[in-house]
This record gives structure tokens, C-alpha cells and sequence, in this order.
């Protein structure tokens, strides 16, 4: 069975799919593991070393993806890409499913057997496939890394002959994967961090980090089997809100990671409350790519809100590309492995299995999976 990775289409992506750590793991199963040449120059992974396990490079990407029984990526795959392969073929990325219609009726349309890493299902057997635990585990850490860096304030408590600098404050939004980490780096770098969740059995992983966990009475909440906090009402997200407000106002950094699977993120942070915070203050919105939780910030902009700065960065995790090169690669290659038939060197589709019913979206010519259906 032959894997191709080409590279990247995005030109603002810093991450690959797979590295040589990666390619010598899968041609020990028996697999042919062809790279688009330059695939990790810029991360320090010249050719040589994906040669030096056992892959093959190409400069011709056209007949790669045209050879390639599956195709190993990051980012989604252009019209292009997806009419050079051949029917059958299994492709594997982000697709961004329940946002690109259009995308997965090509895909079909192609004959392609699309899995899509972010549908991954959050289960105890599957987590060392979760590419978006780790690579929002990346983004937490760096969301605290731009805002110290842009902050006018020292983060730690210092000591000093010209008197006591007391701690920045921190105050995080949503303490899923991103969110835990995010606090964990802002604690390393010596703030005194706030947290706030609308599922109140994160409280304790948020003590243990040594925050404070805020308290706000939304009445029933909850989170969906995946983990993920469900969908308030209208009247929560108020509630909420109001709650927040005395927080955001006292706080240097607020760090939004709020996110509902398979929905544009919420909007939790209003203009009035950025307005509450002081100027010099920092927000940083990490769900800005799938619609953003504070209002003003904009995709891929710094935006100046009377003194506060709205940081709207997209693909955090891509500031640290080689480290989410590393985890991505592993994610998908422990994919491959776990469904890898040793006997016919294929990958196997057991559609009764629960993380390929999870993850596949089209196959046989249609969209395949019951919630995009």
C-alpha cells in the first residue's frame, strides 16, 4: 500500500503531517511511504533523513497523488488534489466537515474515502489520535506566550530593592485541553490565574493547577460524550456573562477557549465587558477560526479596543511547528497502526469498529457519516 504526504497548500501553514520519526514507524508495518520533496526543510527535516528511514522523495506531486492509495495531511486538500486521486483512494486531514459542505460532496463525488482527524472520537483507546487535544494542548501554551509577550507587565511576583512588582492576573476561559494548559503555563510563568467553565466537574483540575476556580450559578449544564461543554441558552450565556464582567475588569490577560463541537464557537466576551477591562489589558481569542468567542477580534489581526488589545491569531499551535509537527505525526501514524492489517499490508476499514464509523465522512461515493448526513 503506497502513502504519499505532500506538502502543505496553505501558504500561512507552518506544520507537517508527518516527520521521519513518523515514516520509519509506518514502513516498519510494510507500507511505501512517499514524501513530496521539502516536505521538512523548514522544520530541520531535510530529505536525506525521511531517505535514511526507508521513504522515498518526489517533485512530482501531480503523479504521487495519482499513485497513492492513501494520502497522509494536514490542512484540507484543494479541488485539485482531490481529482488527481484515484478512486478508492483514502485521505486523511482536517476537513473542517460540518463547515465545508462543498468539500465533502467533492470528496464523495470523487469516489474518496475522506477521515477527518478532527471527528477522532474522544474515547480512552482513540486518544493517541486526538489531534486536536494535542494540538490545542500546543495552542493553550502559546496563547499565554503572546499575551506575556505583549503585556506591559512583568508576569511574576518579584522582590526587588525598589519595592514588591506584584503578579500579572490571568484569567482563563473554558478549561477544556487548551484551557488546562493554558493555565499551567501562565502559573509557570508566576500569575496569579483565574478560571471559569461552564461544567463545574472541571473544578477540580483547575484547583489542582493551583488557580481559583470562578463559581457562576447557570443552573443545569453539562458536556457531550465527547467532552466537550454542551450549548447554552441564550439566558445561561447571560447569566454568564454578567459573571464574567467583574473577572475580565480586573484581570491584565483574558484567554477565550471556549468551543462547541460541530458549531461556530460563542460569543462569551461582549464589547461592554472589553470595554470593563483596563487599557494595556490583553484578550486573546483562541476560537477566533471558528467564529470567536470575544467581540472585535478579527482572524489573523492584533486590534486595538480603547487601550485593550484583541488577539485574534489563527493556527496557534503553527508558532511551535516543529513540536506540532511532532504530535500531529504521531496522532496520525498510531491511526495507520492501530488499523493496519499485517497480513495484506492494507488499512483496514471496519466500519463496525466506533473510531473508523467516527472519523470516515464520505466512502463509496457519499457523505457516510450519520451527523453530517
Amino acid at each position: 500500500m503506497r502513502l504519499f504526504v505532500p506538502k502543505e497548500s496553505s501558504p500561512k501553514e507552518t506544520r507537517i503531517a508527518l516527520i521521519p520519526a513518523g515514516a520509519a514507524k509506518l514502513k516498519k508495518l510494510g507500507a511505501e511511504i512517499v514524501v513530496e520533496s521539502g516536505l521538512g526543510a523548514k522544520l530541520g527535516f531535510p530529505d536525506s533523513e525521511f531517505e535514511a528511514v526507508g521513504a522515498s522523495t518526489t517533485t512530482d506531486r501531480a503523479a504521487a497523488l495519482s499513485s497513492a492509495d492513501m494520502v497522509l495531511r494536514l490542512g484540507r486538500p484543494e479541488p485539485e488534489s482531490i481529482s488527481r486521486l484515484k478512486k478508492g483512494a483514502i485521505h486523511v486531514s482536517y476537513l473542517d466537515p460540518f463547515f465545508q459542505k462543498e468539500l465533502l460532496q467533492t470528496l464523495a463525488e470523487a469516489g474518496t474515502t475522506a477521515i477527518a482527524m478532527e471527528m477522532i472520537p474522544r474515547t480512552t483507546l482513540a486518544q493517541k489520535m486526538d489531534a486536536l487535544s494535542s494540538q490545542a494542548n500546543l495552542g493553550g501554551y502559546v496563547a499565554v506566550l503572546l499575551a506575556a509577550e505583549r503585556l506591559s507587565k512583568a508576569f511574576p511576583m518579584m522582590m526587588t530593592p525598589a519595592g514588591t512588582l506584584q503578579p500579572a492576573k490571568v484569567f482563563i476561559i473554558g478549561v477544556g485541553v487548551a484551557g488546562l494548559q493554558a493555565i499551567a503555563t501562565a502559573k509557570r510563568l508566576g500569575a496569579r490565574v483565574e478560571a471559569f467553565d461552564t461544567r463545574p466537574v472541571v473544578e477540580e483540575q483547575v484547583r489542582s493547577l493551583g488557580a481559583k476556580f470562578v463559581k457562576i450559578d447557570l443552573g443545569e449544564t453539562g458536556e457531550t460524550k465527547g467532552g466537550y461543554a454542551t450549548a447554552l441558552s441564550p439566558e445561561q450565556i447571560k447569566k454568564q456573562q454578567e459573571g464574567m464582567a467583574k473577572v475580565c475588569a480586573s484581570a491584565d490577560v483574558v484567554i477565550t477557549t471556549a468551543q462547541v463541537f460541530g458549531r461556530k464557537a460563542p460569543r462569551i466576551v461582549t464589547a461592554e465587558m472589553v470595554a470593563g477591562m483596563r487599557p494595556g489589558s490583553i484578550v486573546v481569542d483562541m476560537a477566533v477560526e471558528t467564529g470567536g468567542n470575544v467581540d472585535g477580534s478579527r482572524l489573523d489581526e492584533e486590534v486595538d479596543v480603547n487601550g485593550v488589545l484583541v488577539l485574534g491569531l489563527g493556527n496557534l499551535p503553527g508558532r511551535v511547528p516543529v513540536h506540532a509537527s511532532q504530535m500531529y505525526s504521531s496522532n496520525i501514524t498510531n491511526l495507520v497502526e492501530h488499523f493496519w492489517d499485517k497480513e495484506k499490508n492494507v488499512f483496514n476499514l471496519n466500519f463496525d469498529d466506533e473510531i473508523i464509523k467516527g472519523c470516515v465522512v464520505t466512502h463509496n461515493g457519499a457523505i457516510c457519516h450519520d451527523m453530517l448526513k
